[in-house]
């Protein structure tokens, strides 16, 4: 009761509650602080690793905390191996064919699953798609399945397994239901079938969510790691992403990798850190595409029919 009161003196007297009045300067000092603290922490590694790619090979052996003189030779001599050119081919491809072909079978079958009174059966292959999300079958009975189908040392058994996410089936099949269903029978009034209203008026309409979920899609293929230690024993086939483990983390010599042959390699710190630079650039460099979509599709998400 005393603390009502207090309350409602206070609103009284300022005309607002007490917690939307301004912080004072103290408090404002001390969230920037502790926001810059964050910032720091997180952007320190990823600066180190990037001016250690570019060091100098005299400061990179000297050890040096952070390097003052830079050189490419790290760059030059990682392209003139070849060895992590072939797994970035590799991961690219990966990422573009199974972002495409994981998109198209989404979103064919979330259009079907969000139709459940025109689909026969739709029900059930829904409560079969949702079970995939609690229960797998573990590792031996997938490489079981992944040797049986012949896929063992291609690159189609890192697409082919993960080609449908159910969670992701979810979302895009919960955005279809929010779409304006008086849209979708006028256009069935004007003599529009399934696969037309699907391509020319389902598919435009849901830009954001498919951007959105080909964005996951594409991270999770461009970072596919252990199911290429399981299936992928070709070291040409091998994903970035093992190459990385190769070559960083184990300590693997990166064959070929000299600026010229009458130049000693670079130091293996630098080689290691412009590998890591190259396995994680290409997939950032994909956010600032998508992020106009991440907004639209909330605003879309909005829209009542």
């Amino acid at each position: 009761m005393a603390t009502t009161t207090m309350t409602r003196s206070r609103q009284a007297e300022g005309g607002r509650p007490p917690w939307m009045n301004p912080p004072s300067p103290l408090v404002r000092g001390i969230k920037a602080l502790v926001i810059a603290l964050i910032v720091i922490t997180m952007l320190y590694p990823l600066v180190y690793v990037i001016a250690m790619s570019f060091a100098a090979p005299e400061q990179a052996r000297s050890g040096v905390v952070f390097p003052t003189r830079y050189s490419l030779d790290a760059y030059r001599a990682i392209f003139n191996g070849g060895t992590v050119t072939q797994g970035l081919q590799n991961s690219l491809f990966i990422t573009v064919v199974g972002t495409v072909l994981s998109l198209a079978a989404t979103s064919t079958l979330a259009w079907g699953l969000a139709r459940t009174r025109q689909v026969p059966g739709a029900k059930a292959v829904l409560i079969m798609v949702l079970a995939t999300m609690f229960f797998g079958a573990g590792i031996i009975p997938n490489f079981m399945l992944i040797k049986y189908l012949g896929l063992l040392d291609s690159t189609w058994s890192l697409i082919v397994p993960g080609l449908i996410s159910a969670f992701n089936m979810i979302v895009i099949r919960n955005f279809f239901q929010n779409l304006p269903e008086e849209l979708i029978e006028a256009a069935r009034i004007d003599g529009a079938g399934e696969w037309r209203i699907f391509l020319r008026i389902v598919l435009p309409l849901s830009k954001p969510v498919l951007a959105v979920m080909g964005l996951f899609y594409a991270v999770g293929y461009w970072n596919t790691y252990f199911n290429a230690l399981l299936y992928i024993n070709d070291s040409e086939k091998w994903p970035i992403q093992v190459v990385l483990q190769q070559y960083v983390l184990a300590g693997v010599a990166i064959p070929g990798a000299v600026v010229s042959p009458d130049q000693p390699a670079p130091p293996g710190v630098t080689l290691q850190m412009a590998v890591i630079v190259l396995a994680t650039v290409p997939i950032l460099l994909v956010y600032p595409f998508l992020q106009r979509y991440f907004t639209s599709g909330v605003l879309t998400g909005a829209i009542k029919g």
